[in-house]
């Protein structure tokens, strides 16, 4: 039976490198059809806690539970229920897009035929599916990227600056392709720098400054000035 879950805890999370502290005692809860979006300056701990969500970074003391269960304990069960796109894309530029993914889609034990072609429709990658991926621009790589993540309709999705490169169109089908992750039950959490595309996209904020969760909350208008008003306030 495939193991799932229908949330994902930090419980008294820390992280440290070396003498750097990434993360400081962090609990946060994110539940399925949660779009949490992790914002917070350079260094805040971010991307650390994308990985420890992803099982790729482990914490120095605390741990990460899904479904009430350590990530410790599940292993290979868990990662099969995880998607990630993080700032190293993990393409292969010799491949066309069409490659890239059957590529991922045979890992995973799918079957390609089905998935890879409405992938590389929601991706909006249509007329460039066969070309090598070197020749992509940042954003179609990361439309590509995304859709990669996604292929074997993880329970959590994990998304370490989603928007880059991306230009208004492609923030529109990535937004729209959010809501429907959410919509359908999955977890997703988010790093975000663009306050102005997740205002009105998350449901949750999570607010981070030196490794410590200044604000857990759910969305509300306005989250711009409201990072800038917390920011201040240290």
């Amino acid at each position: 039976m495939t193991f799932d879950f229908d949330r994902v805890e930090l419980a008294e999370v820390s992280r440290h490198f070396g003498r750097r502290r990434a993360l400081a005692r962090v609990s946060l809860t994110a539940r399925a059809g949660d779009i949490v979006g992790v914002i917070g300056p350079n260094g805040a701990g971010k991307s650390t806690l994308i990985g420890i969500l992803a099982t790729l970074v482990s914490p120095s003391s605390g741990e990460a539970r899904y479904g009430g269960q350590s990530g410790r304990d599940l292993g290979g069960a868990l990662r099969r229920r995880i998607g990630l796109v993080a700032h190293e894309l993990l393409l292969y530029p010799e491949l066309s897009a069409r490659q890239n993914l059957r590529f991922f889609a045979e890992l995973y034990g799918l079957d390609a035929r089905r998935v890879v072609d409405a992938a590389i429709d929601r991706a909006g990658l249509r007329e460039r599916a066969d070309d090598p991926v070197a020749g992509f621009s940042r954003g179609m790589r990361q439309r590509l990227a995304l859709e990669r993540a996604l292929l074997h309709a993880p329970r959590l999705a994990l998304f370490d600056e989603p928007f880059t490169g991306l230009d208004d169109q492609a923030v529109g089908l990535v937004t729209a392709r959010l809501r429907l992750l959410a919509a359908s039950g999955t977890i997703v959490v988010m790093a975000t720098h663009d306050l102005e595309v997740a205002d009105g996209l998350v449901t949750r904020v999570a607010l981070f400054r030196g490794g410590k969760l200044l604000l857990d909350e759910p969305a509300g208008a306005g989250l711009r000035s409201r990072y800038r008003e917390l920011i201040r306030q240290g």
